[in-house]
């Protein structure tokens, strides 16, 4: 696991998920609230990054997995356990619930 937020695309997305616990930002560069969220991200990965896996994944680079997720707004942040999606927000997330989210 690492303390930092990895950058996710089509080709390493379902292996990052696929085991173990996951959170994915979905995000986009022109989108002012994603900006606002990924500071709040990297906090994440520090405070849990040593047992939960921390990702963001670009819509614009990767639209097959926002299409299959059914991401129509950003930043929507998914919670991943073994692979499948178990809590959704969207919008930007305070860090103490993301980390509640994980825990």
């Amino acid at each position: 696991m690492s303390t930092t937020v990895e950058k996710l695309d089509s080709k390493n997305f379902s292996g990052f998920v696929e085991k173990g616990t996951a959170l994915v930002d979905f995000w986009a560069p022109w989108c002012g609230p994603c900006q606002m969220q990924l500071p709040i991200l990297d906090n994440v990965a520090k405070k849990v990054g040593e047992t939960v896996k921390v990702g963001k994944l670009n819509v614009e680079e990767a639209g097959d997995i926002a299409a299959k997720f059914s991401i129509f707004s950003i930043p929507t942040l998914i919670v991943f356990k073994e692979g499948q999606p178990v809590k959704v927000f969207q919008g930007v997330q305070r860090e103490e619930t993301l980390v509640a989210a994980v825990s």
